[in-house]
């Protein structure tokens, strides 16, 4: 059954990221879900809650807006369990993720954009009016969803401190919905404090204004177009009381990271992976890593999701995973 293989993902260490920053940079490997996606364990989250709570009946049709893993998450728990799924996605969802998402089960629609409910072309208000108009179909919501939060922070936030034996002193993730980042920090702070909980997003997203001064920006900037992260509006899975700071990467400094990683190390990261990667470069005076802490940055998805936005251009590009070592954290 799919559902029993999501979480439980590897912690690898990564001597080249390591030695680049000199300290201890360890990956947390969600691509190793069976939806190849870290999202996979909100929708099984939210999906159980909804049937526990009679919110859909057998047969019924769960509904989301997503920029792709998300909703390959809910199509494909949702299909095995008897359900059908339709997925509102933004018009710059890769190819992949749409072909998956098909293949998956799911009807997918496209929309102009993912600025939320306030928008009428949003996939957010799109979806939530196909299921208000359509019966026995049910929005999961994932930006307002407390399942969102829950999963997080019941399965992935205890496994980063299981796996890292507690000396975790960092942990980096991009931020979309802010499920992960909220999860995660909530259950680590709640262990140790002093962790820092530090998020990456696009240049033009909000939500690093949102958490430093408690207001959205006046001005109208455009956001870079990252996929998976940034927001034009609050998420209520975004909860700024266990995250530390939102640093802010462009479009092409990650684009750039994605392909310069790949010949540096061998892997295929996907575009909200390099923006991390690309934002330990840019501010690596500013996080100042001391030699013996310990980094953990969540790799929410595989870069075989985005081979025509970012590697396309790229000749032999490699799928393997020969930068991660099976050294334990014990042995430091």
């Amino acid at each position: 059954m799919i559902h029993e293989l999501i979480g439980n993902t590897p912690l690898r260490k990564c001597g080249y990221l390591s030695t680049e920053n000199k300290t201890n940079i360890y990956i947390k490997e969600e691509f190793h879900n069976p939806g190849m996606s870290s999202k996979d364990r909100p929708a099984l989250y939210m999906i159980q809650d909804a049937i526990a709570k009679n919110k859909i009946k057998k047969g019924g049709e769960f509904v989301e807006a997503s920029s792709g893993n998300t909703g390959l998450g809910i199509a494909m728990i949702a299909n095995e369990l008897g359900f059908k799924s339709t997925i509102f996605v933004s018009q710059t969802c890769s190819d992949e993720k749409i072909a998956m998402l098909e293949s998956a089960g799911a009807r997918v629609e496209i929309c102009e954009n993912s600025n939320g409910l306030h928008d009428f072309y949003s996939t957010q208000f799109k979806a939530q009016s196909y299921a208000s108009n359509h019966p026995n179909a049910y929005f999961t919501n994932q930006y307002y969803n407390s399942g969102n939060i829950k999963a997080h922070y019941l399965t992935t936030g205890p496994e980063i401190w299981e796996q890292t034996k507690g000396k975790i002193t960092h942990f980096i993730v991009g931020v979309g919905t802010g499920g992960t980042i909220s999860g995660v920090g909530r259950y680590l702070k709640e262990q140790n404090k002093d962790i820092k909980i530090w998020g990456v997003e696009p240049s033009g997203s909000i939500l690093s204004h949102f958490l430093e001064y408690g207001e959205v920006p006046d001005d109208n900037t455009k956001m870079e177009p990252i996929e998976g992260i940034g927001r034009t509006f609050v998420p209520g899975s975004f909860d700024g009381k266990y995250v530390d700071k939102i640093f802010q990467i462009g479009y092409q400094e990650s684009a750039d990271r994605a392909v310069s990683y790949r010949k540096d190390s061998g892997l295929l990261t996907g575009f909200s992976s390099a923006a991390v990667i690309a934002a330990l470069d840019k501010y690596v005076e500013d996080m100042d890593f001391q030699p013996n802490d310990l980094v953990v940055l969540l790799f929410p998805d595989h870069g075989s999701r985005y081979i025509s936005k970012l590697y396309a251009g790229e000749t032999n590009a490699s799928f393997g995973s020969s930068i991660f070592t099976n050294q334990k954290i014990a042995s430091q």
